[in-house]
């Protein structure tokens, strides 16, 4: 189950978003031609990947900021910026472009506190923007919880497209993060729960002064939870090709 898109269009051009993504994808693929090298890919996430055993020591205080513009994948990074895509730009259009960047590193960075809190003597390396998304996330739940989400599930052979509440969405989403983390063993490798759980309580504290500038409960009593604009509408395209009737006759 994953969100594919929202019914939230912006007002403004959210540049900052698109740098984002152009950032993360360009460093990706710099480092692309290492995978082919296990020792050489390690090697550079040694240097540029959060690593919370460093960081208890003071040391690579700078990986905090580097490591969420790295990733262990094409399915990693693939999906961090469908999310960064489809909830950054109502976040940018609220803050302004300036303020989104910094509200978006500031996550990125207490996310990483938060898993280094977790673990703080693993040596495992941490890499990823989910954390910085997930502060994403708790902001956009604040100031849109009933934004809806087109999110597909895949069962099986089964696939659904379902417009689901913000809330409920990423209500989910975060709850899964907390049980799965108390769950999992932070001082291995895996996914980095803890870095999400914190990135979005980072978001949804650091979101909450523009909340409150905006009306607090008025401004949910004004838009009733719903983005202050008309929602996009998403209906199936008509077939460009003409349907053709089949004619009986002899088969050669």
């Amino acid at each position: 189950m994953f969100p594919i898109r929202d019914h939230n269009p912006s007002n403004r051009t959210p540049f900052v978003t698109y740098a984002l993504i152009a950032a993360n994808v360009i460093v990706f693929i710099g480092y692309w031609p290492l995978f082919s090298d296990e020792r050489a890919l390690s090697g550079f996430f040694d240097v540029w990947a959060m690593v919370p055993r460093e960081i208890s020591q003071g040391r690579e205080l700078h990986t905090l900021l580097t490591s969420m513009f790295l990733h262990g994948g094409l399915m990693h990074i693939g999906g961090n910026m469908l999310f960064l895509w489809i909830f950054g730009d109502n976040l940018e259009d609220e803050m302004g472009h300036m303020g989104f960047l910094g509200f978006y590193l500031s996550a990125g960075v207490l996310a990483g506190l938060a898993q280094w809190l977790a673990a703080p003597a693993s040596p495992v390396p941490t890499v990823g923007a989910s954390g910085a998304i997930a502060g994403v996330m708790g902001g956009y739940i604040l100031l849109f919880p009933r934004a809806r989400v087109d999110v597909l599930i895949i069962f099986v052979i089964f696939f659904k497209v379902f417009p689901l509440p913000a809330w409920a969405m990423l209500g989910f989403w975060f709850g899964l993060q907390v049980f799965s983390g108390f769950g999992a063993d932070a001082t291995q490798g895996g996914v980095a729960y803890w870095a999400h759980a914190g990135g979005f309580l980072a978001g949804l504290g650091m979101t909450l002064p523009l909340w409150l500038r905006l009306g607090g409960p008025r401004f949910w009593n004004r838009t009733h939870g719903r983005p202050p604009h008309p929602e996009a509408k998403y209906g199936e395209r008509t077939s460009p090709i003409p349907r053709v009737t089949r004619r009986r006759g002899r088969r050669w």
